[in-house]
């Protein structure tokens, strides 16, 4: 018995999709511009979750013990 052919069609991801639009509709220093501002909306996001963490042990280091 033969194994059926396989075929390899790449389905291109969300992302890759998005980029390829963006490609077509700006050139490439706003493309950078866009990609550096999500970076950093990014890290802002990743930096007050740690801030909420932080915040939250050091609330229950102070609390009163029973």
């Amino acid at each position: 018995m033969q194994a059926a052919p396989v075929r390899a069609t790449a389905i291109p991801t969300f992302t890759t999709a998005l980029r390829a639009v963006e490609s077509l509709l700006m050139s490439s220093g706003q493309r950078t511009a866009r990609r550096n501002a999500w970076t950093s909306v990014l890290e802002d996001r990743r930096r007050a979750k740690d801030r909420v963490e932080a915040q939250r042990v050091l609330d229950q280091a102070v609390a009163p013990r029973p």
